[in-house]
């Protein structure tokens, strides 16, 4: 058996997942939940009328009942480090084991939880974390063969990414998960989840309908070249010996002896005696012979040697952007202006800049944008350019503020002195 977990930045997201586990025949007693309920919405309407809430779209009494119908023993808990939370199925069982043993405090009541399903711990406090944030856990226990079924009905409902989310908190200073921690508040968990784009299209609605915001991210891909070390080739250098024939010429001294006989008459000239004693008379013949004597000497010296360098090379790539464009549907909203008028002030101010007017265009929708944010709307423009300026240095670094700001300032004050 496997266990497969997904965190998710709504509880809306979550029930999806359970209903689609739940529709593709995975059961229900290996299937848990657990969302972060700091404001007790979902505690009260535990005991919504189902039937009732279900009717009505995705209001905390229908997801109460719809997860009540999925799954078994929801209820509301308190775990040290994250708050109070609603959770269902095995996972909050064993929390809450945890927790009754006198040990939830130590283990983190989720967090030990998470690791006796098999999860690493390092990876079981992101998704603690994650909760404590105002996240939604869904964890299914199942078989090998299912595993990656599983994985791949809760990628459905755009499940976050634990690593990069936890790389995100630890730029703030977030150090890792702890159960000293204190529980998010329900503005700071609303200020979480508009860092991040929210996927659901109901809920969004019903957040502006609410009085509330979307959150859009502009998402840019920055060309980062690294280097690394590959062989190029190179040489061998290999010693051996062959031969070959040679000649040399020597002049070599013989020596031979010769016998003759020649037919003579004359007296001896010893007496008789000495001439017939017996003589032996030996005649050594010599000869010179070639002596062959080798010696090794060093005619010639290869030399291997590594020259380093270094050589220039352009990288040519694509990188990809996301931007907002905002279009006015029917007829002008009050204090919005029409790009008509971009354009007349464009031709007065930017024309002989030598950019055309695409390049003008995003500060002017930037200007705009900036007025209908409410935090600003009190702000003149000597208060509002350094953090305007911040912000658009962080979404578009590659045009310079003070070519731009003309426009996002016109854009800006025309539709302050249209609301006006």
């Amino acid at each position: 058996m496997n266990t497969v977990v997904a965190l998710y930045d709504s509880i809306e997201q979550a029930k999806q997942a359970v209903q689609a586990l739940k529709n593709a025949g995975y059961n229900s007693t290996d299937i848990s939940f657990v969302a972060n309920d700091t404001t007790g919405e979902y505690a009260q309407d535990l005991t919504t009328n189902t039937a009732d809430g279900a009717a009505t779209g995705a209001t905390a009494g229908a997801i109460i009942g719809g997860i009540g119908g999925l799954l078994v023993g929801i209820g509301a808990l308190v775990i040290p480090g994250i708050g109070p939370v609603l959770a269902a199925g095995p996972l909050a069982a064993a929390a809450t084991t945890l927790l009754g043993a006198g040990i939830g405090a130590a283990a983190g009541g989720l967090l030990g939880a998470l690791v006796d399903l098999g999860i690493p711990e390092e990876e079981a406090g992101y998704y603690a974390e994650g909760v404590r944030r105002g996240g939604a856990l869904v964890t299914a226990h199942v078989d090998d063969n299912r595993t990656a079924d599983a994985t791949r009905i809760l990628d459905m409902y755009n499940p976050i990414n634990v690593n990069e989310r936890a790389a995100t908190w630890k730029q703030t200073g977030w150090t890792g998960y702890t159960k000293d921690a204190k529980p998010y508040t329900a503005e700071e968990i609303k200020a979480e989840r508009s860092r991040y784009l929210a996927t659901n299209t109901t809920m969004n609605a019903k957040n502006l309908d609410k009085g509330g915001e979307i959150a859009i991210p502009v998402v840019e891909e920055k060309l980062n070249v690294s280097k690394r070390e590959v062989e190029a080739g190179g040489v061998r250098v290999r010693k051996y010996v062959k031969e070959r024939p040679v000649e040399a010429d020597v002049t070599l001294r013989e020596e031979h002896v010769t016998v003759d006989r020649r037919p003579v008459d004359r007296p001896t000239m010893a007496g008789i005696g000495d001439t017939f004693k017996e003589t032996t008379i030996e005649v050594t013949q010599k000869a010179e012979q070639a002596v062959v004597n080798k010696e090794a000497r060093v005619v010639e010296e290869v030399v291997v040697r590594k020259d380093v360098g270094q050589r220039t090379e352009t990288i040519h790539d694509t990188v990809r952007r996301t931007d907002v464009e905002v279009e006015n549907m029917g007829r002008n909203m009050a204090g919005t202006m029409s790009t008509t008028g971009w354009r007349e002030h464009y031709q007065k101010t930017f024309a002989n800049t030598g950019n055309k007017y695409d390049y003008y265009e995003p500060a002017y929708k930037y200007g705009q944008t900036l007025r209908g944010d409410k935090r600003y709307s009190n702000w003149d423009w000597n208060r509002l350019e350094s953090e305007a300026r911040r912000s658009w240095e962080g979404s578009y670094p590659d045009t310079a503020w003070e070519k731009i700001k003309g426009a996002v300032r016109y854009a800006w004050e025309g539709v302050k002195d249209a609301v006006s």
